[in-house]
């Protein structure tokens, strides 16, 4: 099972939607608080890239003498047709302030030192310290995800399916949808007239989109006998 630490790195350092709360910029448009672009340095601070007259930049420009804090939120919507897409959240709170030099023109850099982050996700919802956060790895299959269940979605429905097989008694469900999968195993959505998550889990870890091929590969083969 991955980490809370992980998986609050994994969704930060993903594509997924986010957007920066600001104290004073409350009134402001979702789309004035979404970064152009974030990553996470070897420090474990966030960089978020911002247009350089975006009220959020100025924010920080006017507050680099003083502690002026931010929470960026995150939420991570499924890359499929699924009912509740929502697959969770991430807050990562700390001090904002405004990188000196670094961005390329029109464009400013801020980093959100971190203090605290709290995820609330499939796996349940854990608090994350700032060096549990600093020091973990986003999951390696997180960059090809939404396009890996889009085509196990698309083009192995009916494999994905026999998967129910596996579950024994717990076997109910009209339709499976794949709405997850990392590098401990693959998560499937069951609706109808009851809906339910089950989690198939590899027998080993996988490390790029090779093993997980032959892991599904595993999964698929068991399903069937």
């Amino acid at each position: 099972m991955p980490s809370a630490a992980e998986r609050t790195r994994t969704l930060v350092q993903s594509t997924c939607s986010a957007v920066l709360l600001v104290p004073g910029l409350d009134s402001l448009r979702p789309d004035q608080l979404m970064p152009d672009a974030r990553t996470v340095d070897t420090d474990g601070d966030v960089l978020l890239a911002f247009t350089a007259d975006s009220p959020v930049a100025r924010a920080a420009t006017h507050a680099q003498a003083d502690e002026l804090a931010a929470v960026l939120e995150v939420t991570d919507v499924a890359p499929v047709s699924v009912p509740h897409r929502i697959r969770g959240r991430a807050w990562v709170s700390g001090w904002l302030t405004r990188l000196p030099h670094g961005a390329e023109p029109g464009r400013t850099t801020l980093r959100l030192e971190v203090g605290e982050a709290f995820v609330d996700d499939l796996w349940g919802a854990e608090p994350v310290e700032a060096d549990e956060f600093a020091a973990a790895v986003p999951d390696p299959l997180s960059e090809h995800e939404a396009e890996l269940l889009q085509h196990l979605h698309s083009a192995h429905s009916a494999e994905v399916g026999t998967l129910r097989s596996l579950l024994g008694e717990r076997s109910g469900g009209t339709a499976a949808v794949p709405v997850g999968v990392d590098r401990f195993g693959l998560r499937v959505r069951f609706t109808g007239v009851n809906c339910f998550d089950a989690r198939f889990d590899f027998p080993e870890p996988v490390r790029d989109v090779g093993e997980l091929r032959r892991a599904m590969h595993a999964l698929f083969d068991a399903a069937s006998r």
